[in-house]
């Protein structure tokens, strides 16, 4: 009977897999073939045994539900997995686990589960930013209110708010290139990591193996690698789902009725916002990904509780761990998709935007024609008290800030008539927003290639 709602709503196949029951036994069975296949390779163990382990490496030979049986005789899952592939090895079976402990190979499967991860995760990434980069492309010239405080500030364009996404984006996926070979480190060499179990050549050994799987080779570690691998990871999916959700909580308070600037796709023909409001068209992408995103982030503290271990080793991290890593894995993955799903589908009301900025009544120009008073020689002190004083007549007298500023004798002394029109284009106050956009997306492109 399912019961967590990874299993039955939330979450993409290819991401479950990676850290489904079967995907993660199939991985500890290859890290078993690569402890013996480096055995081989150094001359204790015969190429005729390794050739035998080899095949029998095999979810479909060694199955995990066999394991599971065993497990629950043994009570433990490692040495549930040796003894079922030595059932299936026969002769063979005298080398499995040879010079092993349990988290040599633990350490190891997970280090491969997360690196499967990293290359779905950069792909994803990289997906995004692309979408990214062609709305901020196409809007860069829409000119729209920016807002601080919740209030209307000066105009902005669409292209310039998306690009800022972009470049937040671009920097994860940095990150994230940084952090994977830190965090697909895996170990071999023992119980309390001096290699003694392995001989003379411990270290070579777990080289051999370590390549074999394509993972980093750690420089020193206990029973276990260091937890501040799967913090750094667990931190970083943190870090993209708190961008995931600013960039949706922007989209949905930017649909908000007495704004509706933006909206997600609505499928008039079947789909419903409300069970009693039919009128309603709701933001359920972006909401649902909003609170999974949360989920994401709570992640981190148990994560840095795991790395709080007894000694050398205890076992306080592992029952942890089977969630944190998995279901932070999942549910990012879920809503990076979710976002770019949103973001490429959502409309974008021009006509929209520039009628909320025309009921501002010309305030949000207030700061370019201060400084255009201190260009033409007013104290930029005295500009702004100027601006201050005539934003708030045009507010308590019901008119424009055009119209308050000709009623000023210092602005009108300095400013025509025709010249203070002029400046209430807000067009004419965007700077460099289209040069900063067209720099964001050409450094994120080329991140992305």
């Amino acid at each position: 009977m399912p019961i967590s709602p990874l299993d039955y709503r939330y979450g993409r196949d290819e991401a479950k897999e990676i850290w489904s029951r079967e995907g993660r036994h199939a991985r500890l069975l290859e890290v078993e073939r690569a402890l013996i296949w480096a055995h081989s390779k150094m001359g204790r163990v015969s190429p005729e045994d390794y050739d035998a382990i080899a095949d029998i490496a095999d979810p479909g030979i060694v199955t995990a539900d066999r394991v599971d049986e065993l497990e629950r005789e043994t009570r433990h899952d490692i040495m549930a997995l040796t003894k079922a592939m030595a059932e299936a090895a026969g002769d063979s079976g005298w080398c499995i686990h040879l010079g092993a402990t349990s988290n040599d190979n633990v350490d190891s499967a997970d280090a491969l589960q997360i690196r499967d991860s990293i290359i779905l995760q950069r792909t994803s990434i990289c997906s995004l930013i692309l979408s990214l980069c062609e709305i901020s492309e196409r809007e860069k010239a829409t000119v729209m209110l920016g807002r601080t405080h919740g209030q209307a500030a000066v105009p902005i364009t669409f292209g310039l708010k998306v690009a800022v996404w972009v470049d937040e984006f671009r920097r994860h996926l940095e990150r994230l290139d940084e952090i994977t070979p830190r965090c697909i480190t895996g170990k071999f060499l023992g119980a309390v990591g001096t290699g003694a179990a392995q001989g003379d050549r411990a270290l070579e050994l777990q080289g051999l193996i370590l390549q074999e799987l394509g993972l980093e080779v750690p420089v020193a570690t206990t029973q276990v690698v260091g937890r501040d691998r799967y913090i750094e990871w667990v931190g970083w999916m943190a870090n993209v789902a708190t961008s995931i959700e600013k960039v949706l909580q922007e989209v949905r308070n930017l649909q908000r009725t007495e704004i509706a600037e933006v909206a997600e796709a609505f499928d008039s023909e079947k789909q419903v916002g409300s069970s009693t409001m039919a009128h309603k068209k709701n933001p359920i992408t972006a909401e649902n990904a909003c609170g999974l995103a949360r989920i994401v982030r709570s992640m981190i503290i148990p994560s840095f509780e795991n790395a709080l271990l007894w000694h050398e080793r205890d076992l306080a991290n592992s029952s942890s761990e089977r969630f944190t890593l998995s279901h932070s894995m999942i549910l990012l993955d879920d809503i990076m998709a979710k976002c770019e799903k949103v973001v490429s589908g959502m409309t974008v009301d021009s006509e929209r935007m520039m009628a909320n900025i025309e009921s501002q009544g010309g305030l949000i120009m207030a700061e370019k024609i201060m400084l255009e008073l201190v260009d033409r020689g007013m104290p930029r002190d005295q500009a702004h008290e100027e601006l201050r004083k005539a934003s708030i007549n045009a507010i308590e007298g019901s008119m424009g800030l055009e119209e308050a500023c000709k009623q000023v004798p210092a602005i009108t002394e300095l400013i025509d008539e025709d010249g203070l029109s002029s400046m209430f284009d807000p067009s004419s106050h965007l700077g460099s927003s289209e040069e900063i956009v067209e720099t964001a997306i050409a450094i994120a492109r080329e991140r992305c290639s």
